[in-house]
């Protein structure tokens, strides 16, 4: 997942029909030479015999009422992307070209069998795969490709912004189409708009059964045609989703598909809460694997039966697809927020250190970056290309960017705690607020400074309670508001929280376009996107221009450090804790290849079931 933008010359389509043509290419990578070559067969990580069959099950928490993941309205059903992040196709769309899982910023053809650009960067054509079909039988056509892209970067926010720098999407060829982006420079544009979802324009225009119109800018109960190796079988509304394997998929033999996809169904059945879906994964039969969040749970509750008598398996896998960043999301919209200072005085208030040693096992890392556990966190003082490129927002930014490294506070022991509070009681002191009764309040209008805390869990407050305690001894009244799944996702897109209590968010090792969604000013005000913060800073847009922009690796490293680090001066997040460990618990019914891709960790779909040891778990059942 990865994006881009900025420059000054737009290129027509006179331009590049005169443009000395590029060669097709097989592959794009934003990291160096793809790992595979043209000729290559499928991926090393995977068995190419693996058997086909049997059922994988899986658990949802909450619930869902939509089947159309391209409209914020509603929650989209598992398999499906995400609503409001639907990057990707999901089980259901195959996309113009297929991302590598064990090289980062890689990507190989699926519906476009091959990939050209420019050594600008200016444009990108793609020359469909002949054999790509729709599970109608119906061919995906250049003007499937063209109706998708006007019509998703139209009516969906994450797209408009997402896609922003492509001006024009035309026909160049009976199977090539053509995008000419508003500047040249953008390395990753070529490889992200391989990342989008091609839909079946035929199915969209068409009324459905009872003869009505059917609107893909709206929810949608109607179960789509796709084209990807599963389709929808059967929907029960919050309830369940069952997915079925179409055996006759017209990729299951291109590279990226062999040995993979090797369930018949995939099955979701909706839980309530984490802590519901935790007795299901017990119980058996109804989540066949999980990644465990929890590290309490990880080390002390992996004890019922089915673990201890060999059913259940824990394994842990390298993490290094990602950098993160997982916080305290403060809402800079609303006003109390908007002092630096106040938003500061919340991050000396959190304890990290004794939450690490009561709760964490000592297990977590602190989160110091908006990129944790990556090459692209900053760290030390700027200097070289990085220094330079935060000169150009000199006088915009905290002057500390320049002459300090940022470090959390640490609260090792009693003292240095009550050191951070009296700091943070400074600083809100600074910022017009003064203790009365107990009570935080505003000097000027006499409001107390009060903060609830956005959550969706109810084991929320276990990793809230601590920090909320430390903030009312500051005299703050903090409070945490545990809602549905649906309220959560309504209130996220609306921005309707002071503080959102646990959120990750994920990056990528080749930052790009997606930044603005994050952090732009163009996206603060847009209902859905990802900018939970609220950001609007005009050194901050300069930055991901940068990131957008950069001529190589080298230089997109660089840049991306000067973002972090004017994003953590700023103090938008209270930051928390990561694991570079993938932790994966599964009932023990499955073939897995020996190895797994180095560079997701692993790949569940490169699995398959194993009969023998399917049967032997039931009959253990009976």
């Amino acid at each position: 997942m990865s994006l881009a933008l900025l420059a000054a010359t737009s290129f027509g389509a006179l331009q590049i029909a005169h443009a000395a043509e590029p060669e097709w290419r097989h592959a794009t990578s934003l990291t160096g030479e793809p790992k595979y070559g043209p000729e290559f067969k499928h991926y090393d990580y995977v068995n190419p015999d693996a058997p086909k069959g049997g059922t994988l099950n899986n658990i949802a928490q909450g619930s869902f009422d939509n089947l159309n993941p391209f409209v914020i309205q509603g929650e989209s059903a598992a398999g499906l992307p995400p609503t409001g992040n639907p990057i990707g196709g999901g089980l259901l769309y195959d996309t113009l070209l297929s991302q590598a899982l064990d090289q980062a910023g890689t990507n190989y053809g699926l519906v476009a069998e091959a990939v050209a650009y420019p050594d600008d960067f200016s444009w990108v054509k793609f020359r469909l795969n002949p054999a790509a079909k729709w599970h109608d039988g119906q061919p995906i056509t250049v003007e499937d490709v063209i109706w998708s892209f006007e019509t998703l970067k139209e009516q969906t926010p994450l797209y408009n912004k997402y896609y922003h720098d492509v001006t024009k999407a035309e026909k160049t060829g009976d199977r090539e189409i053509t995008f000419t982006f508003a500047v040249a420079g953008n390395r990753e544009l070529p490889n992200i708009m391989g990342d989008f979802p091609i839909l079946p324009k035929h199915w969209w225009e068409a009324p459905d059964k009872n003869g009505n119109k059917r609107d893909l800018s709206k929810p949608t109960r109607e179960i789509p045609l796709g084209s990807g190796a599963y389709k929808i079988e059967s929907v029960d509304f919050g309830k369940s989703i069952i997915w079925s394997r179409v055996p006759d998929y017209w990729a299951k033999d291109l590279p990226v598909e062999v040995g993979r996809n090797n369930f018949d169904r995939i099955r979701y059945e909706y839980f309530r809460d984490g802590n519901a879906a935790w007795e299901g994964f017990k119980k058996g039969g109804l989540q066949d694997y999980r990644g465990e969040p929890s590290i309490s749970r990880w080390m002390r509750e992996y004890d019922f039966p089915a673990f201890n008598r060999g059913d259940v398996v824990k394994k842990v896998f390298p993490e290094r697809s990602l950098g993160r960043m997982q916080g305290f999301l403060i809402n800079t919209r609303r006003e109390k927020f908007k002092d630096i200072r106040v938003r500061q005085a919340l991050n000396f208030a959190f304890d990290f250190e004794t939450m690490s040693k009561n709760m964490f096992f000592s297990q977590y890392k602190r989160i110091n970056s908006y990129f944790a556990g990556s090459e692209l966190a900053s760290g030390g003082l700027p200097q070289g290309k990085e220094l330079e490129i935060l000169q150009t927002v000199k006088g915009e930014v905290p002057e500390q960017v320049f002459t300090q490294e940022f470090k959390n506070p640490v609260s090792d022991t009693p003292q240095a705690l009550r050191d951070n509070l009296r700091n943070a009681i400074k600083l809100l002191r600074e910022a017009g607020y003064e203790n009365k009764n107990g009570k935080l309040v505003n000097t000027k209008t006499g409001e107390p400074l009060t903060i609830e805390f956005l959550g969706s869990d109810p084991r929320d407050e276990r990793t809230v309670g601590p920090f909320m305690a430390n903030l009312r001894k500051l005299g703050i009244d903090a409070q945490l508001r545990p809602v549905d799944s649906a309220q959560y996702v309504a209130r996220v897109n609306d921005f309707d929280y002071d503080i959102l209590g646990i959120m990750g968010m994920a990056q990528s090792l080749s930052p790009g376009n997606e930044q603005r969604d994050f952090w732009s000013s163009s996206t603060a005000d847009t209902p859905g996107s990802r900018n939970y913060m609220g950001i609007k800073n005009p050194a901050v847009d300069k930055l991901i221009d940068k990131i957008i922009l950069a001529k190589d690796r080298d230089e997109l490293v660089a840049a991306t450090h000067a973002l972090d680090r004017v994003l953590l001066w700023n103090y938008y997040v209270v930051p928390q804790w990561y694991d570079d460990r993938t932790k994966i618990a599964y009932w023990n019914k499955f073939g897995m290849p020996e190895k797994q891709p180095e560079y997701v960790g692993v790949d569940p779909y490169s699995w398959w079931i194993d009969t023998a040891k399917e049967q032997a778990l039931k009959a253990r059942f009976q």
